[in-house]
């Protein structure tokens, strides 16, 4: 009976403590990694994906809920931030063409934000999708923290725009090069650039992985979306929500 006793006090304070959700997380990602390596980093094999599917099967079977894991998880969502900062410094790199291509790129970066917020929410609309809902997938082709920022600012549900932003980038990842080869888009900067445009940071990292400069140019629309879509977002999706929804 001691024992039993034991076991579920400390069972209780892993389960609310950072260690337990840090090591779960680590663990699962390497784990990803390690699979996705053996299929030569296949798209299919995004390990993203997997260490989330992993991640919501441990915490399903051992009973503890998504707040609290977010909640003990916290200090890698915090890292989110400065890891976006760092692709600053491939980016240094690559400033001769990016002054070059600045107009093309400013264009580009213009029509894909806009087209990426409005859509989102009209494909929510002519669904028959709740306000809520609506208001949550608007910013889901910005890095997981801005969506998540802006989904709760202007009344949406957090968690589902991290989920829908997660589900965006993982499409985007998959299907990217083949709608580039069937569009007969070869240039790398332009691959990246919409790759991180539209698929935030799941689609750099596959940019990363298939060369240096794409996921160079990746990591710039990753991160110029994410700005603008926090600039737009705030405003054009109540707008037309509140329009639809009356």
């Amino acid at each position: 009976m001691r024992s039993a006793f034991d076991f579920i006090t400390v069972w209780h304070y892993l389960a609310h403590s950072p260690i337990l959700a840090i090591c779960l997380t680590l663990s699962a990602y390497l784990l990803a990694t390690w699979i996705s390596s053996k299929f030569n980093f296949s798209p299919l094999a995004n390990p993203v994906v997997m260490a989330v599917a992993m991640i919501i099967l441990v915490l399903s079977t051992v009973g503890i809920s998504y707040e609290t894991y977010f909640a003990s998880a916290q200090v890698i969502h915090l890292m989110l931030g400065p890891v976006t900062v760092a692709l600053a410094i491939p980016l240094a790199r690559q400033l001769p063409k990016l002054r070059r291509r600045f107009l093309p790129l400013t264009i580009g970066l213009l029509c894909g934000s806009i087209t990426a917020i409005i859509s989102a929410v009209f494909i929510i609309i002519w669904m028959g999708g709740s306000k809520e809902l609506a208001l949550s997938i608007g910013p889901k082709s910005a890095t997981t923290p801005i969506a998540m920022s802006i989904a709760d600012k202007i009344g949406g549900i957090p968690s589902i725009a991290a989920a829908i932003v997660i589900l965006t980038g993982a499409f985007g990842a998959l299907v990217a090069r083949y709608l580039f080869n069937w569009m007969r888009i070869s240039s790398p900067e332009i691959r990246g650039f919409a790759l991180g445009l539209a698929a935030h940071g799941i689609g750099t990292a596959r940019a990363f992985q298939v060369s240096r400069e794409i996921g160079t140019f990746a990591g710039l629309g990753m991160g110029l979306n994410g700005v603008l879509t926090a600039l737009l977002a705030p405003t054009l999706v109540p707008v037309i929500v509140n329009y639809f929804f009356k």
